[in-house]
């Protein structure tokens, strides 16, 4: 598994440090760079600056929520190539998952998730 994803760069969002632990022990295994932030604004800040390959976003975030977040980016770097997104939220509701896919959400995971699937979705994604 290791170097599957060397040179990619991933971004992880949430608020949750454990998640976010979680998260990049797993990923980092693939040999991509993995950053962490844990709020909307951090997250807007660092995808304008820098697009990652790989965004995963969560929708509940302090100072700027996972839409707004999105919103944001696809406004400001729209002519350019936007990062691949998989936004994880522990909403259950549907209304949620239809409107992160209109604004373009590669895929949409609800907490509690299966580690390997966000692994297995992050390669997938990085490597199509």
């Amino acid at each position: 598994m290791a170097d599957e994803l060397k040179g990619k760069s991933i971004l992880l969002v949430d608020d949750d440090r454990e998640i976010l632990l979680s998260m990049k022990t797993v990923l980092a295994e693939t040999g991509a760079d993995i950053e962490t932030v844990e709020d909307g604004n951090a997250a807007v800040e660092r995808v304008i600056d820098s697009p990652p390959d790989l965004m995963v976003l969560d929708v509940m975030l302090p100072k700027r929520s996972g839409f707004l977040v999105l919103e944001k980016i696809r406004q400001t770097i729209k002519k350019t190539d936007p990062p691949r997104v998989i936004m994880i939220t522990g909403n259950p509701g549907t209304r949620h998952r239809v409107y992160a896919e209109t604004l373009g959400v590669d895929l949409y995971l609800n907490k509690p998730f299966r580690i390997e699937k966000l692994l297995e979705a992050a390669k997938d994604l990085l490597t199509s």
